[in-house]
């Protein structure tokens, strides 16, 4: 499978290096065009036996939306609080924009070009749920419960729910998960026909 990769040259950002990012690769599209935007690169790299995610924000404007650049090889457990950090630093600017909007990117691979998935109002919290159902994402099973539910019998489960049944399910993602499933669990999530009347994810 080809990959897609954003190469950042050298005298745009860096001094005398080239860095690169390996997008998650999807074959759904939520967003196609993202436009007054800013680029937030978190790399990957690896130090000894340590994985180390590298943010990098210097061309970030808080009055435009975030575009996150990141590396599809770096856990969920490294990703997060750089994300949760940028964000943060985003909000607390005199000069952020209240319609401007944050979004992660990935390549579909169907049609071979960048797509977008949105997560501005997201609340994430780096801990387990402390009361309700738990709806648990880890590498390509769906537990509910701590029961096991395939893709397809999932959706039909998570569409049949009331609202009210839907707002007392809390939305859960291993810490130990790539970043790439983890994207490939929030398109799918994106994609369902299913009314979210909260915005808060637990990565644990």
């Amino acid at each position: 499978m080809k990959k897609i990769l954003i190469i950042i040259i050298a005298f745009t950002l860096f001094s005398c290096n080239e860095k690169e990012v390996l997008l998650p690769e999807v074959d759904t599209t939520i967003v196609d065009k993202v436009e007054n935007l800013s680029p937030i690169y978190i790399f990957f790299e690896a130090k000894g036996k340590d994985t180390i995610a590298d943010l990098n924000r210097k061309n970030a404007i808080s009055s435009t939306n975030f575009i996150f650049n990141i590396d599809k090889r770096l856990p969920l457990k490294l990703v997060l609080p750089e994300v949760i950090k940028a964000v943060a630093k985003k909000e607390a600017s005199a000069h952020k924009d209240s319609t401007s909007q944050n979004y992660y990117s990935y390549s579909n691979i169907k049609k071979k070009q960048l797509a977008f998935v949105p997560f501005t109002k997201m609340n994430y919290k780096l801990e387990k749920p402390k009361s309700g159902r738990t709806i648990y994402f880890s590498k390509n099973q769906i537990f509910v419960d701590n029961v096991s539910f395939e893709k397809e019998k999932f959706e039909n489960y998570i569409e049949n729910l009331s609202v009210e049944d839907l707002y007392k399910c809390n939305f859960c993602f291993d810490k130990n998960d790539s970043y790439e499933n983890y994207i490939k669990n929030l398109v799918f999530i994106k994609s369902l026909d299913i009314k979210r009347t909260h915005t808060e994810e637990n990565i644990y």
